[in-house]
Formats: C-alpha cells, structure tokens, sequence
C-alpha cells in the first residue's frame, strides 16, 4: 500500500477548535457524525446521506435527502430489491489489541469514558460499533508474551488446574466490562496467537505446532477461556480455533495445518464444548482469502462441520470475491470478515478507497456477516508490539497520545457502515454498476441502507430506487457515501 505523512492538517484544524481540554480531538471528530438522527434502542431513524472525500475535504459529512414514493429514471440506476434478502448482519469493529486496551486504561477516566462512549455508544454522535475481536493470550500487539498457563520448563496442567487470567486483568477486562455497560449486547469474539508453550512442538511462542497429545488439553483451555470470562461479566460469542494458522513467522503464532484443524475441532474442542454446554460459536480458518480450500476441507467433514459455526478470512492474500466459494460449498455455514490491517502512516486517499471497495462493500457482498478492521488504537509510534514477528506498523482506528485522540483511516473506513447497518440488519439485492461499487441492506427500524462508492474520475448522479422509497443523489469522483432512506 502507498503510505503518506499521518494527518497534521486535520489534529491542528481540530485543535483550534478548543472544545474540551484534553480530549479536542476525538470531540471533534464526533461533531463530524453529529447530524445522523436520533437513536433509539441502536436504530437510526432518520435520512440522510453521508460523505466522506479521499482528499478529506468532506469527513461523514451529511448532506439533506428528498425520499419520496416515485421512482426516476432520468440518471444512473441503482435498484434496490428489499425482497431479496442475504445474510444477517453481526456487525462491524476492530480488534481490541492488548496495546489498544493499554493505551486507552492510562488516559484519564474522563477521556476513557469519552472515547468508549464515541466508540461503542449509539447515540447520535457515537460510532455505533457492534462487534470486537480480542486475542487468546497474548498478540503480537502486546507489551509482552503471556498465555493462561505458562509454566516453568518441563511441567504441564493437563486439566487446567492452573488457568488464569493473569495479565488480562489488568487492561482488557476491566476495558471491556466499561464496554459492556455502553453497550450490554455487544458480540465478542476471541482468536488464539498462540497455545501455552508446554503444548507446542519447539517450545516457543513464535511457531511450532500443536502437539496431538495435547489436544485434549487445548480443547479445555477454550473451556476454561470461556467459563472465565463468564464469570468476570463478559460473554464470548464466538471463538476461531486460530488466527492466521498458516502464517507461522508472528510472534505468537502457530502452524496448524486444515488437517490438524479439523481433528482438533471433530475430535476434541467440539466434543468438549458439547460436553461443557458452552454455546460459543466456533469458527475455523481466520486467515487469508487465498486459500478457500482450507475450511472446505474441514466442512467436506460431517462430523467436525457439526460444531462449526462457520469460517473467518483476511485479505492479505487473495481476493474477496474468492470467499463466496465457501458459501457455495457450504451455503449452512456462516461467513466473518475478521482482520485488515492500515500500515503507518497510512495514505488517506489509497486506504479508504481500496479498504470500502474490499472490504465494506465486498465482504458484504460475499456473505460475511461482520467486517473488522485490524486494531482499535496505537500510539505515535504503533507501539506496543513485540519482537521476532510482531507488526512494527499497525496503525490503529484512533492514535493515543495520552489524553489525545487522533482519527486515522480505519476509523472512517468503519464508521461508514457501523453507524448505520446496526446489527440485525439484512443485505438485500441491489444492481452492479460499473464504477459504483455498492451494497444495500435493510436495518431493524426499516430503513434502507446503500453503502455507494465512486471509484470514477466524473462525477455520477444516481436514481436510487428502493420500492416506494426514492431519491436521486450526485457523488463526486472518489466520493464514499452512505446513504439511509
């Protein structure tokens, strides 16, 4: 990706606004989706259209729709078919790193509660975020490398007698209960680096495999993750059995081949979640898009399909269209879209047209239920992060320095669609057109929803037709728009 300097001309025009000490700019950035209506019970109940402009001259900037019962026919066509109706929406988020929930535990309790309410809240000028992704143990966004189970060399906890939360009690349990009470119904989902080292052929946190006679033990870790978590307030919905399993090099990391996956789902973590009456999804593959034939292999296999909820995918292989294979193959099983990095410091322009055309709009579009972006926060230097694989660029949603709070990409790139497609919400058909990417849903209050992209160089002028809701809108050259009739 072709990376720029990070945004100087938006934190100084925010700071000459000199709203609330010490927490200017995200206070800013929050005046920026003023304007989306009321929400009551997380439904939007107004019309509107939303835009934000590569060069940032428009940052989800509304702009005043006339809905009306006639359709037109004067313009270019976008029909919407609220008929026809995909999958359920989840939601879409970040991944709540162990640096994402460090940086936010040492600002002051104002600012903190400020930034969670913005985030996680659904009030008008909140972001309306509805679904987070924390890690197992460590990743390779902590300040240091833990499991629930370390143990001195040479000893081991077969039945998990020594399981503990440990380090997650200081930062990310505490962040996520503040979480909870914004927002009681949001979905939590979990993704392991690493297995306690004692399980793991070479010992180390970075690579290796799971060895088999361990997997009994493995599967009642996850137990206990869940059981525990449980008992601190926090339900985890869902769970993959690995992040990034054929991407050994992080730190964490482990190697877990489909044919070991689906062993170690068939034959243990499925059995023991049944046998526990945990109900928590369990979700397979969690890597790239390249590689389909990792979780069809898993699915081919009735036993273990019985426990699997469904199949997770990044984009830094492949492309996304490549993920409606799995659905084809398996159309019982369910679709997430789980992690997308922005490098520091982050190109605008480049990441905000390529990340809504992929991602946004084209997971959608290939039946992912939720879309998550790589990393809530990070501070001026993307730390923290730890050595021998782990990312020295991960620029988060916000930068956090410490009461301040800068916007980045992914925070727009998100914000586009959590703000409106609230969780419950159904894609619904809507036409292709060329160089108008888009995809259309109708929400739980009965709104229609279009998320639209210009990818041309001219302007365009759209009928929107939805049934007897109408309107026509005009986007400018590279012009991201959401639009809610």
């Amino acid at each position: 990706m072709v990376q720029s300097t990070v945004y100087h001309r938006i934190t100084m025009h925010i700071k000459k606004k000199n709203l609330l000490s010490g927490f200017v700019i995200v206070m800013a950035v929050a005046a920026m989706v003023t304007g989306c209506g009321s929400v009551k019970n997380g439904k939007s109940e107004t019309a509107g259209l939303w835009i934000t402009m590569p060069d940032r001259s428009a940052l989800l900037q509304k702009e005043a729709v006339t809905v009306t019962g006639q359709p037109k026919n004067e313009n270019i066509q976008l029909t919407i078919n609220t008929g026809k109706t995909f999958q359920e929406m989840d939601g879409f988020g970040y991944t709540l790193s162990g640096g994402s929930v460090l940086h936010i535990s040492k600002m002051s309790a104002p600012a903190r509660a400020k930034l969670l309410q913005h985030i996680y809240g659904t009030g008008p000028d909140d972001l309306g975020v509805s679904y987070i992704r924390i890690s197992i143990g460590a990743s390779d966004l902590d300040e240091l490398l833990f499991s629930y189970n370390d143990l001195p060399a040479g000893q081991t906890d077969v039945n998990m007698e020594k399981f503990d939360l440990g380090y997650d009690k200081k930062y990310l349990i505490p962040v996520l209960q503040d979480i909870l009470k914004i927002n009681p119904s949001i979905k939590i989902l979990g993704s392991p680096w690493s297995p306690p080292v004692w399980m793991k052929t070479n010992g180390d946190t970075r690579g290796g495999s799971l060895k088999p006679e361990y997997y009994t033990a493995y599967a009642k870790y996850f137990v206990k993750y869940v059981q525990e978590m449980k008992k601190n307030g926090i339900t985890i919905d869902a769970i993959t059995v690995q992040n990034e399993p054929l991407h050994p090099g992080n730190n964490p990391s482990l190697l877990m081949l489909a044919e070991d996956q689906k062993v170690f789902v068939r034959d243990h973590l499925g059995p023991e979640f049944k046998k526990n009456g945990i109900t928590t999804k369990i979700i397979i593959y969690d890597h790239n898009a390249d590689r389909p034939d990792y979780p069809i292999t898993i699915l081919n296999d009735k036993e273990a399909a019985k426990y699997i909820d469904g199949s997770a995918f990044h984009l830094y292989g492949g492309k996304i269209e490549a993920v409606s294979s799995v659905h084809e193959a398996h159309p019982d099983k369910n679709l997430y879209f789980t992690e997308q990095w922005v490098g520091a410091p982050g190109n605008f322009a480049n990441e905000l047209n390529w990340h809504i055309e992929n991602l946004i709009i084209g997971a959608p579009n290939n039946w992912c239920k939720t879309v998550l972006e790589w990393n809530l926060a990070a501070d001026e230097k993307q730390e923290p992060h730890t050595d021998r694989g782990g990312c020295v660029g991960c620029l988060g949603a916000v930068t956090i320095t410490g009461d301040t709070v800068t916007p980045e990409p992914a925070y727009y790139i998100i914000a586009h669609a959590s703000k409106f497609v609230r969780p419950g919400s159904v894609r619904v058909q809507s036409n292709v057109i060329e160089g108008l990417p888009n995809v259309a849903y109708k929400t739980p209050s009965g709104n229609t929803v279009a998320i639209i992209q210009n990818t041309s160089k001219e302007v365009k002028t759209i009928d929107v037709n939805a049934g007897k809701k109408n309107t026509t809108i005009t986007l400018k050259a590279g012009a991201v728009a959401t639009l809610v009739m």
